[in-house]
């Protein structure tokens, strides 16, 4: 098992994966939010140039926030500051990179597309952009030489997501795997897992516990309800939830909805989530619990643990480091 992180693109990222690679996580994940947090390239970058074994990637990319041109600009710039083995590019088709701004995520019908797109363009092949030819024009000296090369992963959580990544050929991100989902064909199948290592003398109702793991658990109140999953009624609260949700603007409601994604508690999560709330997310639990939980995981398929650390972001990282033995 693989052992990764994963942090929004907030000022203090690049600091955070450069104790990541001191700690020995494999990869550092960064998010496409632009709506809620920083540039994700510009993060990256940052983080490349303080760093010198860590591989650094997008996870996951949001396809129709850019120019196809303007994300192979980017990913050749990450992969001349660091080398094509320290990059990987995840992509995905919205939540909640668009989501957030009351969009709806990408089809899957044209979502691959988008990504052979850019693909293409890495390969220094030309492609249609709006009905006309693209290439990347580059001079040497001006960007990496063509092809470039860096492996992909795509975001996602259901059976239409599944088969296309299957047919693109790439690794697959996901954070809330259902519980049938099959992964044969796929090599690299990455969880986005929350939690928070908790201390000896804490327990799931201790008050740091959910102010913690409490956003990473919220996330999932905040997905079914967007996606109409039936799985939202299952969530502990689930009726609460429906009721605060149900009575706001529903033009407007996506912005009150994703306030603090992953990084905070926003005022309707603290309405909603309980201590039982935080039992849906893999890794709230005792140092001593966690090499139990990784191998009921690769049983599952997964292959790759990204633990994004809240709250207190340096202790997380230390304390999952040393609970997934990373020796760092």
């Amino acid at each position: 098992m693989k052992i990764s992180a994963a942090f929004p693109p907030v000022p203090d990222t690049p600091d955070h994966i450069v104790l990541a690679e001191e700690l020995g996580y494999e990869t550092a994940w960064v998010y496409d939010t632009p709506a809620l947090q920083l540039d994700v390239w510009m993060t990256l970058a940052l983080a490349g140039v303080r760093t010198n074994r860590i591989r650094l990637g997008t996870g996951v990319l949001i396809p129709s926030l850019r120019h196809p041109m303007t994300t192979a600009s980017a990913i050749a710039t990450l992969v001349g500051l660091v080398g094509p083995d320290r990059v990987i590019v995840g992509a995905g088709t919205g939540f909640t990179g668009r989501r957030a701004m009351g969009q709806k995520p990408l089809r899957w019908a044209d979502f691959p597309q988008m990504v052979a797109d850019t693909q293409a363009l890495l390969r220094g092949e030309i492609v249609l952009v709006d009905g006309r030819a693209a290439r990347m024009l580059h001079w040497p000296g001006q960007a990496v030489e063509r092809p470039i090369e860096v492996p992909w992963i795509v975001a996602v959580n259901g059976p239409r997501g599944l088969a296309a990544a299957a047919e693109m050929g790439c690794g697959v991100f996901t954070s809330r795997p259902r519980p049938d989902a099959d992964y044969t064909g796929i090599d690299d199948v990455i969880l986005l897992g929350f939690g928070t290592i908790m201390d000896d003398d804490e327990t799931i109702e201790s008050p740091r516990v959910l102010d913690t793991a409490g956003p990473g658990v919220s996330v999932a109140y905040h997905a079914f309800l967007e996606q109409r999953d039936a799985r939202l009624s299952t969530l502990p609260n689930a009726d609460r939830f429906a009721e605060v949700t149900g009575d706001m603007d529903p033009d407007t409601l996506h912005l009150s909805l994703h306030e603090g994604h992953l990084t905070e508690l926003n005022a309707i999560d603290r309405q909603v989530l309980t201590p039982d709330s935080l039992r849906i997310a893999p890794f709230v639990c005792h140092a001593s619990e966690v090499p139990e939980r990784m191998e009921r995981l690769a049983a599952a398929g997964i292959t790759e643990v990204a633990f994004q650390p809240m709250g207190s972001v340096e202790r997380e990282l230390r304390t999952f480091a040393a609970a997934a033995d990373l020796g760092g």
